[in-house]
């Protein structure tokens, strides 16, 4: 293969990667607990960027329960959005496993 041919094809793919990240970083995931009375809502890149709390789940003498709520809730939107991250990547490269920082 012509090396210049490889290079072109690694530059092309490093463009579809970061345009992949931008993409990432302004799409959205939500996920839901005590039955849709917290939403939680994060980028594709882990950023939370809406939280909504029903107040009728806030119980000041069990903030215990609240507190592993939102836990669980934001923990299940940061893992949402890295499994969406990942399944954009892996179009990209081809199913490629790149070393850690080198995709998303």
């Amino acid at each position: 293969m012509n090396i210049m041919k490889m290079m072109k094809q690694v530059q092309q793919m490093q463009a579809g990667l970061a345009a992949a990240q931008e993409k990432l970083a302004s799409q959205t995931v939500t996920t839901e607990g005590a039955g849709g009375k917290l939403k939680v809502t994060a980028t594709c890149d882990g950023n939370l960027t809406e939280l909504v709390i029903d107040p009728s789940i806030i119980d000041p003498s069990d903030s215990e329960f609240l507190q592993e709520l939102l836990l669980q809730t934001i923990n299940a939107a940061i893992a949402k959005g890295k499994e969406t991250a990942a399944a954009e990547m892996k179009k990209l490269t081809g199913g490629l496993d790149l070393p850690p920082g080198m995709g998303f």
